[in-house]
């Protein structure tokens, strides 16, 4: 009988869940370890309180159904979700284009060459800082 641990991915399903695994493997040349995951559903009554995130023990069973062959038997921990998108915006302020920006804007009128996609920001703000100069 096969016992794994597995986070909860999905309850969207009646009755199921699905609880992926992971584990890491050497790569069979490089010998750097690689992690796999694999996903299987999971019947999870007696335990619906477990939701996306929980860290559960699943056993392997008879088939329940054509792809459900696991059942939840322990719920292990609550993983901490981390939100991955910073909270922080950046203003530009009309002193923060740096010198070379200018000389950069005269170069490329000279030239008469298109701008490069990197540089065209910079030509925006420093139209932007002309424009208010002017008036």
């Amino acid at each position: 009988m096969k016992i794994f641990e597995g986070i909860i991915v999905s309850t969207g399903m009646k009755n199921t869940a699905v609880v992926e695994l992971y584990r890491k493997t050497p790569h069979p040349i490089y010998k750097k370890l690689i992690k796999r995951s694999k996903k299987f559903k999971a019947d999870n009554r007696g335990f619906e309180e477990a939701g996306v995130g929980t860290l559960v023990q699943i056993t392997e069973t008879r088939p329940i159904s054509k792809d459900k062959h696991f059942k939840i038997t322990k719920i292990v921990g609550q993983r901490e979700i981390i939100n991955e998108k910073p909270e922080t915006t950046v203003s530009l302020k009309e002193t923060e284009v740096p010198a070379d920006a200018k000389a950069l804007e005269g170069k490329q009128k000279e030239s008469g060459r298109k701008v490069a996609k990197s540089a065209k920001p910079v030509k925006k703000v420093v139209r932007k800082i002309a424009k208010k100069e002017a008036k």
